[in-house]
């Protein structure tokens, strides 16, 4: 276990804030992540549990404990996956490929690690984990004892879960089993991966989950920023979901308005990055912080920008997309 005070976070955040925290405390097996939580206990100061640090935005140092998983392990029981919560997402992407466990695919090259998928039900071009998540290993902090917590109790949503709201803080996210298939079947309707194939002479009746993978990369590479190089935590808003009435009523003014239908039938998914590059946020910048030419969803720090002037940034889009459209987005990322 790593037990580290004044510890800086540089390397824990995409988005490259250098902030401090209080105290960190890494744990690499369920023993340590017991011990962690009995440290949890008796502490008297506030806390956070992170993952790998692509979904959030620090605005201060921290004065607390941040609290991260460690935990490695990849082990495989038929069509069952059970990953440690500290794994890097992708590389569960490729041992699944490996293995010829299918269902993944469309997740390829999503940043951070296993924990976070548990927690913020990540997603991408039609799949989002909870699609696959079949239990949740942790730890409760305030007993120490190892809970397993099945997916029909984590109340999935889009980017939503217990986990972030009357579990938050709760758990210690030891690992999480996916239940895959060994049946492929392509989902190709999100984005514009069909499109892509097609351009590549690939006939979506003869695809392969490696092929599905390989555009996606390709298609992730082309529109996000490496956040080693500028610094970003991907998607930083939330797609809105609204009435069906709402969309309807904004398409007679926007004919071309992209959407995506959803489960519900009375509501309709809207692309918050369109609208963003609508109110002419593209590639623009206030100070520091910009809005990513290729893609108007990725807010990026330019050099030295701190998280209040991303915040700032963040703000200043919303009101514009509200007052232009009366959708208020909200952002992804979380913002300490």
């Amino acid at each position: 276990m790593r037990d580290i005070a004044d510890y800086s976070l540089l390397q824990h955040n995409t988005f490259g804030i250098d902030v401090k925290c209080r105290r960190f405390l890494e744990y690499g097996t369920i023993e340590e992540a017991q011990q962690v939580a009995s440290i949890l206990r008796d502490a008297q100061q506030p806390y956070i549990v992170i993952g790998g640090g692509c979904n959030l935005l620090f605005t201060k140092d921290y004065d607390g404990i941040v609290v991260h998983s460690a935990i490695k392990g990849i082990k495989f029981d038929d069509t069952k996956m059970l990953c440690g919560s500290g794994e890097e997402w992708d590389d569960v992407v490729v041992k699944s490929l490996e293995r010829k466990l299918y269902g993944l695919e469309n997740l390829s090259l999503i940043p951070g690690e296993v924990g976070a998928s548990a927690v913020q039900n990540i997603g991408a071009y039609g799949v989002d984990a909870q699609m696959f998540i079949k239990n949740t290993y942790a730890v409760e902090i305030a007993t120490g004892n190892i809970s397993v917590l099945p997916y029909v109790k984590c109340q999935y949503g889009y980017r939503d879960s217990r986990f972030k709201h009357d579990w938050k803080n709760k758990y210690l996210i030891c690992a999480v089993e996916y239940e895959l298939t060994r049946v492929f079947f392509p989902r190709l309707g999100y984005g514009n991966i069909r499109a892509e194939l097609e351009r590549r002479g690939i006939k979506e009746e003869k695809v392969t989950a490696s092929q599905v993978r390989d555009t996606i990369i390709d298609i992730r590479n082309s529109k996000l920023p490496d956040p080693k190089v500028l610094g970003n935590a991907g998607s930083f808003f939330v797609n809105p979901v609204v009435a069906r009435e709402k969309f309807e009523a904004l398409q007679k003014d926007y004919p071309d308005m992209p959407h995506y239908l959803t489960t519900d039938e009375t509501k309709v998914k809207i692309p918050a990055g369109w609208m963003i590059e609508q109110c002419g946020w593209k590639g623009k910048s206030l100070g520091r912080a910009g809005v990513h030419s290729k893609q108007a969803l990725v807010l990026v720090n330019r050099g030295g920008a701190t998280g209040k002037e991303i915040v700032e940034l963040c703000n200043a889009i919303r009101v514009d997309v509200f007052n232009k459209f009366g959708i208020m987005i909200n952002p992804e990322v979380n913002i300490i």
